[in-house]
């Protein structure tokens, strides 16, 4: 076995490739994903060239125990030697590839160098005394490869990594001693070559299995939601082992929203069959598929939340908000309460449901406005007008959020019920429009443009992303850019700390 210049990427390289498809908490455990990622060979590329240099300088130094021989030398006899303080200082990035595949992932090294020191000692008996010697020599090691196959798992909603196989192999090793006699440097090397090959290879690869387990472990703590805010999370447990073919690895997580604060979850969402969608152009390092129920399911968490409701006093045409501004609306309005206040009470009546489209997001919003009248500082009930607003959206990124707009397509209403006579709707539907066009939908969009979060880590940023709407699905396809924001090893501890908030 041997060393690489990419000795430690493993441990590394999953941390950002389990977080890169990091979406929400589930309180129950389901087969269905809604949101799938994909990384093809392209954004397994990006994390291992991105995570090379980091993964080198935590390798060193390895300390590797003392070795000590007794070597017969021509002319000399016997002699005891001992290697100590044998330290590999610094490790050679050389050429390396990764690769995925049925067996797991597969991460290649090759060509890499090592740069070693130890302290040498040694000693022999002649006839008439005993003669020793000691000094420091440095070893460069070359031609080192290694090949490591790692296997992912989903264990109970999250991802499980183990160490499938390894090898790790040492051509060459030079030595430089620091003193001793010509004769010493040529029996030092033939004896301990591979004795120094096979102790770097052992303390190398022993360095690799602790650090699989450790990541291992540090998976198993990441929490199964990402907070979207003090209403809603995004689940984001596992629902299969990730599938690996052609250089890529596809991941299927739960991605559903659930209410917090004890508010009831919708939990009966089942994943309908769909075409699958493609990304246009160059080929992107992520590709993120939402499931229309992804949608549904926030839209319904916010409507059991009553977080569909509010009140209106303020707004571009202040005339509303006065019975003067009614005169001629709704004349009795304005008799029975002449130059009062007005609030407009809007509430959405049921659940609205998405439907994705081809390059577009549709909807149907059922709501009801309630005129308030503010007498003398009470507040009276006067009527209720019942609203059926269609409309139609797009979705867009913003840095790492999905966010939206929707717009006006057409709307209906009735009255519900009145205390002042009935209302001439005709008259009243040019104000509804004004209320709809300048505080409904605005009011709607400023949510939107919030957005919520995509799986994509603290200190990288989405790039030059494309968003497809078709089949009752939204993909995202987009390359990844290291911000430099965060450091790369400290991003796991920081992402769980992150979503224990």
């Amino acid at each position: 076995m041997g060393l690489s210049s990419n000795l430690m990427a493993p441990a590394a390289f999953f941390i950002v490739l389990a977080l890169f498809s990091v979406p929400t908490d589930a309180q129950i455990k389901s087969d269905e994903g809604f949101i799938s990622v994909f990384i093809s060979s392209k954004g397994l590329g990006f994390v291992k060239d991105l995570l090379m240099h980091k993964a080198v300088s935590s390798l060193t130094p390895i300390e590797i125990q003392p070795i000590e021989k007794i070597v017969k030398i021509p002319l000399v006899g016997q002699v005891d030697i001992l290697l100590s303080n044998i330290t590999i200082l610094s490790v050679g990035v050389g050429t390396s590839y990764v690769s995925s595949g049925g067996a797991g992932v597969v991460i290649v090294a090759s060509g890499g160098t090592a740069n070693m020191s130890m302290n040498w000692k040694y000693s022999y008996d002649t006839w008439l005394f005993p003669i020793s010697d000691k000094g420091a020599a440095s070893v460069l090691v070359e031609g080192m490869a290694m090949e490591l196959t790692l296997g992912l798992k989903d264990q109970n909603g999250t991802l499980s990594l183990s160490l499938l196989d390894w090898g790790c192999f040492v051509k060459d090793i030079f030595v430089k001693l620091d003193g001793g006699a010509t004769w010493f440097y040529q029996g030092l090397v033939d004896a301990f070559k591979e004795q120094i090959a096979s102790a770097v290879e052992d303390s190398v690869s022993k360095r690799i299995r602790e650090g699989i387990i450790k990541l291992d472990s540090l998976l198993q703590s990441v929490p199964k939601e990402i907070p979207v805010d003090h209403v809603a999370a995004l689940n984001v447990t596992f629902v299969k082992d990730p599938v690996s073919s052609n250089s890529s690895i596809d991941f299927e997580i739960n991605g559903l929203f659930t209410a917090k604060d004890g508010i009831p979850a919708p939990n009966n969402y089942h994943k309908k069959h769909r075409a699958p969608v493609s990304c246009t152009g160059p080929a992107k390092m992520i590709e993120i598929s939402l499931d229309e129920n992804v949608f549904n399911s926030a839209t319904s968490v916010y409507f059991r939340a009553d977080f569909m409701s509010w009140i209106v006093n303020k707004m571009p045409d202040q005339s509303l908000l006065n019975t003067a501004g009614w005169k001629y609306i709704v004349p009795q309005l304005y008799n029975q309460y002449p130059d009062d206040g007005v609030n407009l009470n809007i509430s959405v009546s049921s659940q609205p449901m998405l439907k994705i489209a081809d390059d577009k997001v549709d909807t149907t919003i059922y709501s009801d406005m309630i005129i308030d009248v503010l007498d003398s500082g009470e507040v009276i009930q006067v009527a209720c007008i019942s609203l059926v607003i269609n409309a139609t959206g797009s979705i867009q990124i913003s840095k790492n959020n999905l966010t939206g707009s929707f717009g006006l397509t057409e709307f209906t209403m009735s009255l519900k019920w009145s205390n002042i006579g009935d209302l001439d709707m005709h008259q009243v539907q040019a104000a509804m429009s004004t209320v709809i066009d300048t505080v409904f939908l605005p009011y709607l969009n400023l949510h939107l443009a919030k957005g919520f979060p995509l799986p994509v880590l603290p200190g990288f940023t989405l790039e030059n992303a494309e968003i497809i709407c078709r089949n009752s699905q939204v993909m995202v396809c987009s390359d990844v850019v290291h911000t430099g924001e965060y450091d790369l090893y400290k991003l796991l501890p920081l992402w769980v700390n992150m979503l224990s908030i």
